[in-house]
C-alpha cells in the first residue's frame, strides 16, 4: 500500500494538478477573506476569528476535492488498467486505502499553509492574542474529519463510470447532499427536523467548531468515511468478478 501511496502523490505532484489544487484553494479562501467584500471578510468583521474561513471552505472543498478524485478509478477503468491493477499481491483494502490516502494527504497540505491567518489574527488582535483558540483547533479538528468525508465519497464515485466528469458531478451532489442537503431538509420535517438534520455533515461540522469535540462527531465522520471506502471495495469485487 505504502508504495501505491507514494505512486498517488508523485503523480499529483508529477503534473500540475498539485500545485494547481493548492494554489486555487489557498487563492480562493485569501480572495474571500481578506479582499472581497461581503460577508466572509476578516478584515470587515472587526473580529479576531475565522469562522469565515471554516464557513467558506467546505464549499470549496465540496468542488476541489471530487476534481483531485475523480481520477482516481475512473482513470483506471478507461486506460483499461484496472485489471492489472486487481491483479497485483495487494488487497483491494490497500489498493482503496493508497488511492484515499494520497487524495487526503494533497488537501491537508492545502490546509497546512492556512495557519498563517491563526498566526496573522493573534499577532493583530486587540488585544494581541486576543483568538478562541479552543474554537479555532476543534474547527480544524473538524476540518479533517470533512475532508476524509469528502475524498471517500470522490473515491466511491471514481468507481462508478470510465468519465471523469460523469465521477465529478456524482461526487459534487453526494457531498452536497450530505454536507448542507439534510440540514435543508431538516426545515421540512418538523419534530423529526433536529433529527434529519444530524443526518448531515454541516450539522456535526458545526458541533466541532464550537471546540468541543463529541465522540458522536468523530464517530459520526468515521462512519460515513469507513462507509463509502467499503463501497468502493465492494464496487471494485464485482469488476473482479
Amino acid at each position: 500500500m505504502k508504495a501505491l501511496l507514494l505512486r498517488e502523490i508523485k503523480s499529483f505532484f508529477g503534473s500540475p494538478i498539485g500545485y494547481l489544487v493548492i494554489a486555487i484553494f489557498l487563492l480562493l479562501n485569501g480572495l474571500f477573506l481578506w479582499v472581497f467584500e461581503g460577508d466572509f471578510n476578516i478584515l470587515k468583521s472587526g473580529f479576531a476569528d475565522l469562522s469565515p474561513f471554516f464557513t467558506l471552505s467546505p464549499w470549496i472543498l465540496i468542488f476541489l476535492i471530487p476534481a483531485v478524485t475523480m481520477r482516481s478509478f475512473s482513470d483506471e477503468k478507461k486506460q483499461g488498467t484496472i485489471e492489472l491493477m486487481l491483479t497485483k499481491p495487494l488487497s483491494i483494502w490497500e489498493i482503496v486505502n493508497g488511492k484515499f490516502l494520497g487524495a487526503f494527504l494533497l488537501i491537508v497540505i492545502a490546509i497546512i499553509p492556512t495557519i498563517i491567518y491563526v498566526v496573522v489574527l493573534s499577532k493583530f488582535g486587540n488585544p494581541e492574542g486576543n483568538i478562541d483558540m479552543g474554537s479555532t483547533l476543534g474547527s480544524y479538528f473538524g476540518l479533517l474529519f470533512l475532508i476524509a468525508s469528502y475524498t471517500a465519497i470522490g473515491i466511491f464515485t471514481s468507481t462508478l463510470s470510465d468519465n471523469q466528469i460523469v465521477a465529478f458531478i456524482i461526487a459534487v451532489f453526494l457531498c452536497f447532499v450530505f454536507y448542507f442537503g439534510f440540514e435543508g431538509m431538516s426545515g421540512f420535517m418538523g419534530s423529526f427536523g433536529n433529527t434529519i438534520a444530524s443526518l448531515g455533515m454541516d450539522y456535526h461540522f458545526k458541533s466541532m467548531s464550537r471546540g468541543v469535540i463529541d465522540t458522536r462527531d468523530i464517530i459520526y465522520f468515521i462512519s460515513v468515511t469507513v462507509l463509502f471506502l467499503s463501497a468502493t471495495v465492494y464496487k471494485l469485487k464485482s469488476l473482479k468478478w
